[in-house]
This record gives C-alpha cells, structure tokens and sequence, in this order.
C-alpha cells in the first residue's frame, strides 16, 4: 500500500499496450501465415504454449528466482515463485499477468474448489470461472498451474490468451494433488479471529512472505503482526505463499494477521478499477467486494469475527467522490457484517479516512469498525492529529502505518515493508435483526416457490439478514426469494436450486460468530447452533440457548455424521460445517 501514485504513467502505457493486443486474438490469420497471431510472440514452458502480446515482459523464474511477481506491468512468468524479496511494498493496482508454474505440492496447495482442470489431451479449459481477478487453470497433461490475474478490463484479453494454449510434444503429465491429512489432524485454520487483540508493531508487504522469512522475522525482528492481501481484484502482486496451511502456521506460531482486499478505487482518481460515482451503485459495488473477501478469507481458514480492511488509496476528495467511497464501505460493511466479519478500511488519513471521520454519526452511512490510515510521520503510535478525533473509533480499533516502503533486513531476510502499529481488539460483529420472525421450530421442512408459512417468513428473514434480499418477508415464496436463496447457497458453494432445504437451512441457521461452545455455555450462539443442529440431523433439538446433554448428544451426533472429531465441543472446524451447509 501507498499514498503516493508515481506509478500511474507507466501502468497507464502498460495497459494500452495490453489493450492493444486484444484483435489479435479476433482476426483470422491468413492462409500460409506465420501459424502466431500478428503483434503477438509465443511463450512456452514444460509443454504448454500460448499466444501472448508482444509488448509483454517473460521472466523465467529459473534465471529470476527472486524476481517479484507483479501484475501492475503485462508479465509471463515462468517457473516455481522462490523468496518474492523484491516486491516493493507500494506496488498497487495491475493490468494483466500469467505466471505458468510446475505442478508440485507446495503449488497444488493453493488450488481451491475454483480451479478448473483441463480435459485429457488439452491445454484449454472453457469454463474456467474468474474469483478476485484471478483465473487458475490446472493443465496436468503439461504438468502445469495457470494463474492469470486481470481488471474487467482487461479478463477478455487475458481469456484470449488462454484460449490459444496447446500442448507441445515435450509436455509430461503430472496430476494436481493434495497431500492428505490424517482424519484426527486439526483444520487448517487460523488460530482465532484476526488480527485479534494485539497492541504493539507490525508491518505490511506486497506478497506474504515465506515460511522461512516469516520465522527469521519472528526470532529477530519487533514485529508480530503481518498484512496480507487475501482478496480484490485491483491486488499488485501474486501470492505464491499464501494458502490455507501458511495461515495456520503463522497464527499458530503467534503472528497476528491483518486481511486486506484491494478492489475498486475512488472515482476521482486515475486508477483503472475505480467505483461508481452513483452512490447505489457504489454501494452495491461494496456488496460485491465483500463477498468475495468473505470466500476468499473462508477458503484460507480465516474465521468470522475477523477484521477485513478495504483498501481505498489516496484521492482528492470532492462532495461526489467522498459520497462514492462511503457508500461503497457502507455495502462492504453491511455485507461483511452479514457474513459475521467486522469491516476495516485502510486509506491514506488525509483523505478517506479524514472523510470518513466527517460522516462519522450520519445514519446515512455505515460505520466502519476498524480505521487503517497512512499517515508517514514515523511515530509508532495511532494518534490520528487533526485527521480524526481521539473519541471516534477508540476502543482498540486502530492501525497506524506510519513509515513506508523502507527495506528491513531480519535474520538474513531482507523485506520491503510499510510500517504499522496496531491497537486492536475482537469487538463484536452487530447481529441483524429478525424482529418479528419466529426462527425457533421442531423441525424446519423443505420450503420452495409457491409455499407460505412462518417458516416461510423466517427463511426470508435469515436470507436478508445474511445480504441477500428476499424483499419484505411475507411468508410468500415467491421469485423475490428464490432468487435470494439462489444467490445465497451459490456463495456458499451449494446447489443453487433456490429451494431451501436442510443444508440451505443449516448455513441460514448457522450463520454468525463462531465461537467455542460447549456443555454448560449459554446465549446466543447455542440458540443458533441448536437450531442448525435440528435443521442439519433432521429431529428436534431443544432451543433454549442452553448447551445441555441434549444439545452435546446432537453436537456429537452431527460431528460424527460428518468426519469430525465427536467430542462434543463446538469449534471452528463444527462451525465451518455447519455454516458450509454439511
């Protein structure tokens, strides 16, 4: 992250240059052509071969190894990501990039549910499906992962590139694999909410380092807390290191995380992805952000209860473009919300984060709950000045970055970073409310278009609760609603059917903090857990808010069914289940 936009003319060239190559991949070639596109030059690496730009850079990370992945410039590159230690921490924004790496364990761990694998004997697949930006494409008969990062602007040119992949006679198939864990292994997931409570230095880099950087850090160096770029679409560099198991590691061995997305930009700024300067339109656009923040956080093990900070850089502010940027956190805020997150937003403190101390008590707008401000005075502290007063968002619910793109060397690992000091605490995540709505049955039957009822009502009231907008529950089941449930189970990997039944009612039940509970707990989160678990085992169980023999005969029961540990304690890997649909 940056305040400062020197970069802006040379990613501007960059794109046009990008831009310009996208007729290549439209116009027929001429018969007894050169077999490549004009304007084009054709790369290739372990069998696979694609049509790419002329005006794009090749790194081979063999020659490179260290060489930063970054998608700011148009950029192949080739070969296994080593220490990424020349990622300038200001890097923001991209235009296109492809990195083309081997098959490997360490590569397989970052393929998730969306990575799309291609047919025996090919080197395309169609139906590769773009999250955040980025497309993955596992080409196992090359041996190949295929990440493509792109803006909206720019994912036809980068489709087209994969589109002229083939596979060339030294190609040698190697499957995607993961390695299996042993059923009774703890999950991979954080250790906790994150950044959890926490006071004291950290620091904030392009891509996450390696394990073996991380460890030099945490032996040597001030700091224990690390941003990270989990999600957005607007993200500088490539992440080779973050999956799921890095997350666990690094929370495991004391490290406090702090999620960042870096999506659309202020409207009165030259970046490329900017937000609309319509403010319902920016609002949704803020919706949207946030849900794939939250899949993207889910899918590397960090929970609800933990902050995820948008990044806003630096902008001019105006009337118009301050009303854009804080309709857009509004939509981030309530969507994470929703999704039992808390909301962060990281911009400079002249700017957006002075603009959002102004509207601090307009009920116009939704609060932010953590401030992230770039303010480089060197003090490691988070002292606002002018820019916020000292009573607005005191409650451990500030990071100051307050030195930037400096290089610390560590135990023999040298990072480009940005400073910060945090004083941050869990909080709490505000509950929507179903006033009105009765959530609480013995049984909770399958309900589709055409049915009414009170369970009606309250699959309504859960579906708009969780940001998906039935319109006013009525207890109809009508096109308004299936179109909610549809959206709903669709993000959270269900069958988007848009008929609720016992899994779409299990993650609607479910749904919220995830704390550990277990006999003799009490309040809100056994009330839902019990009326996930009725749901979920399809017979009655009690809800009374109470975690009695009852409710851990049913908890056991469920994590049984399910292949998890049966003990009877319900902790993030039975809350995962539960809020998945299992």
């Amino acid at each position: 992250m940056s305040s400062r936009t020197s970069w802006r003319a040379r990613a501007g060239t960059s794109l046009l240059a990008v831009l310009a190559g996208i007729g290549a991949f439209t116009a027929p070639a001429p018969a007894q052509a050169d077999p490549r596109p004009e304007g084009t030059q054709s790369v290739t690496y372990h069998g696979y071969r694609i049509e790419v730009p002329a005006g794009w850079r090749t790194v081979d990370l063999a020659e490179n190894p260290r060489a930063c992945l970054r998608f700011d410039r148009p950029t192949v590159y080739l070969g296994e990501p080593a220490e990424q230690s020349d990622c300038p921490a200001g890097i923001v924004g991209r235009t296109a990039g492809i990195v083309v790496e081997p098959i490997t364990a360490r590569s397989s761990d970052r393929a998730t549910a969306a990575t799309a694998r291609t047919q025996r004997g090919k080197a395309v697949a169609p139906s590769a499906v773009s999250g955040n930006g980025t497309i993955q494409i596992a080409v196992e008969d090359a041996g190949v992962l295929v990440t493509a990062a792109h803006t909206p602007k720019t994912e036809d040119l980068v489709r087209g590139v994969l589109a002229s992949a083939e596979l060339t006679g030294d190609a040698e198939r190697t499957a995607l694999t993961t390695a299996p864990r042993r059923a009774d292994a703890a999950p991979l997931a954080a250790a906790g909410p994150q950044p959890g409570t926490y006071t004291g230095k950290g620091f904030d880099a392009c891509t996450a380092p390696s394990q073996a950087a991380m460890n030099a850090w945490q032996a040597s160096s001030p700091y224990s807390a690390v941003g990270v770029y989990i999600s957005g679409s607007f993200r500088g560099c490539a992440q080779p290191n973050l999956t799921a198991s890095w997350v666990t590691s690094q929370t495991g061995n004391g490290w406090h995380l702090i999620p960042i997305d870096v999506g659309r930009q202020a409207p009165c700024t030259n970046y490329s992805l900017k937000m609309s300067t319509d403010p319902a339109t920016a609002k949704a656009q803020g919706v949207t952000a946030a849900a794939g923040a939250i899949t993207a956080a889910s899918n590397l093990g960090i929970p609800a209860g933990s902050a995820v900070y948008s990044d806003i850089e630096a902008y001019t502010s105006t009337a118009s473009c301050k009303a854009a940027v804080l309709s857009y956190l509004s939509g981030w805020t309530e969507r994470l919300h929703a999704g039992g997150y808390l909301s962060g937003f990281y911009s400079s403190a002249a700017s957006g984060i002075k603009d959002a101390a102004s509207e601090y008590g307009n009920p116009a707008y939704t609060r932010v709950d953590h401030l992230f401000y770039a303010w480089w005075n060197g003090a490691a502290d988070t002292d606002t000045g002018s820019y916020v007063p000292s009573s607005y968002w005191s409650d451990h619910q500030r990071i100051h970055q307050y030195a930037g793109e400096v290089t610390e060397t560590w135990g023999g690992y040298s990072i480009n970073i940005d400073r910060d000091y945090l004083d941050v605490g869990n909080g709490s995540t505000p509950a929507p409310s179903c006033s009105g709505a009765n959530l609480d049955f013995t049984a909770y039957p399958t309900v589709r278009s055409g049915s009414t009822g009170t369970q009606v009502k309250a699959a309504q009231c859960l579906l708009k609760a969780a940001g998906f907008d039935p319109g006013t529950p009525d207890g109809i089941f009508g096109p308004d609603t299936t179109a909610a449930a549809r959206n709903f189970q669709a993000a959270k990997g269900l069958s988007a059917d848009g008929v609720v039944g016992a899994k779409t009612w299990t993650a609607l039940l479910s749904r919220g903090s995830t704390p550990t509970v277990q006999s003799g707990s009490t309040g809100e989160a056994v009330t839902r857990l019990q009326r996930a678990l009725t749901a979920a085992l399809g017979r009655t169980v009690a809800v009374d808010g109470v975690f009695g023999p009852g409710t851990a005969q049913a908890a056991r029961d469920y994590q049984s069914s399910r292949g998890l540990a049966a003990d009877g304690i319900v902790g993030p890997a039975t809350w995962g289940a539960l809020q998945s649909g299992r």
